[in-house]
């Protein structure tokens, strides 16, 4: 999985997780609710539900990103961490980051290392769950997030943006799942001009028994102009296995399929429902 691009100002998700708490009803607090827990991590592709009204998630993990480039040995750490609050049973309000960070570059001609740490950017949005699975027609998500400039310098976004992205989802035989992410995201490249790019991601489950499911996913995180950036695409595998209906670790790995993304990336996470 590589890593989304958002972040957060220090000290915002433990403020935010005081203020939704308190939001919540008792029963689902002290988790008399059966909804077993359904996450959007760690593939790329999210899932089409919500959480459901007055539950509370929180999806945290950390992340490490490999590449080799321009002479350059870059490693980067970081800890994408997403919260999730439902206000109606279709309905759910999102708050995304790659949280604390800190990149590293090693020179390989000189030897010399650069190191910078700090904060990215934070993404609030919704989600709508739109449609219910029924025969051929898929489950359906809509998410859209809008993109705040408040990390740190060194991981700052070139000004504020936003993306629209639409999930399709479907059940298949032999307890396998296709889903499919087109999106488009508004942003600013590095010379702070706007432009448009896309987003595309199918991904392929399969569900071994109740608490285990591995993916295998292809990923195009970016659709864009060389001047932009490029496109960054990868293939992505992972696991996620349910320690209770309310509690999952995960984890995957993605591989570059062009130079523009990172060579290797890496995450392990913790999920869970309030």
């Amino acid at each position: 999985m590589t890593i989304k691009n958002f972040a957060t100002v220090p000290g915002l998700l433990s403020v935010l997780t005081a203020l939704m708490l308190p939001m919540l009803p008792g029963s689902a607090i002290a988790g008399e609710d059966d909804d077993a827990i359904v996450t959007d991590r760690p593939d790329f592709v999210e899932s089409s539900d919500v959480v459901g009204k007055g539950r509370f998630q929180i999806e945290t993990s950390v992340a490490v990103e490999r590449d080799k480039s321009n002479g350059f040995k870059l490693r980067t750490v970081s800890t994408p961490t997403l919260l999730r609050l439902g206000i109606a049973e279709d309905w759910e309000l999102r708050v995304e980051t790659d949280g604390r960070m800190r990149a590293t570059a090693d020179n390989q001609a000189s030897g010399q290392r650069l190191r910078e740490s700090g904060y990215a950017d934070t993404a609030v949005g919704v989600k709508w769950h739109a449609l219910d699975e029924e025969g051929a027609r898929p489950s359906v998500g809509v998410l859209a997030h809008w993109e705040l400039d408040t990390g740190s310098a060194p991981f700052r976004a070139p000004g504020k943006g936003g993306s629209l992205r639409v999930v399709a989802e479907w059940e298949l035989p032999a307890d396998m799942s296709l889903g499919v992410m087109p999106g488009v995201v508004r942003q600013r490249n590095d010379d702070g001009q706007r432009f448009t790019s896309g987003i595309f991601a199918v991904v392929l489950g399969k569900e071994w028994n109740d608490r285990l499911r591995t993916f295998v996913e292809y990923s195009a995180q970016q659709v864009a102009h060389a001047r932009d950036g490029g496109s960054i695409n990868t293939v992505d595998v992972g696991a996620a296995w349910l320690l209770s209906k309310s509690v999952q670790v995960d984890t995957a790995v993605a591989r570059a399929l062009n130079k523009n993304a990172p060579d290797w990336s890496w995450t392990v996470g913790l999920s869970l429902k309030f």
